[in-house]
């Protein structure tokens, strides 16, 4: 592409200068909503929200019993 040359097409032009910063910040509170960024290499390995949440469960559940287990009295 030549410098200075726009294949955009005219559509998909945005005007910047109407965007509000914290547009939905109120409602993303309200809704007790959590956006949490994964890096690359993790996101990779799930395919959706679904199977994040399912993973962490299960992560939590281990260290959960792997706690209980540790914290028994010995003798």
């Amino acid at each position: 592409m030549k410098k200075g040359q726009n294949k955009m097409r005219s559509e998909y032009t945005f005007d910047y200068s109407k965007a509000v910063r914290g547009k939905y910040h109120k409602r993303l509170l309200a809704e007790n909503s959590s956006i949490i960024v994964l890096e690359p290499d993790i996101a990779e390995a799930f395919q959706n929200s679904e199977a994040v949440n399912t993973a962490l469960r299960s992560l939590l559940k281990l260290a959960n019993t792997t706690q209980h287990l540790t914290n028994q009295p010995r003798g």
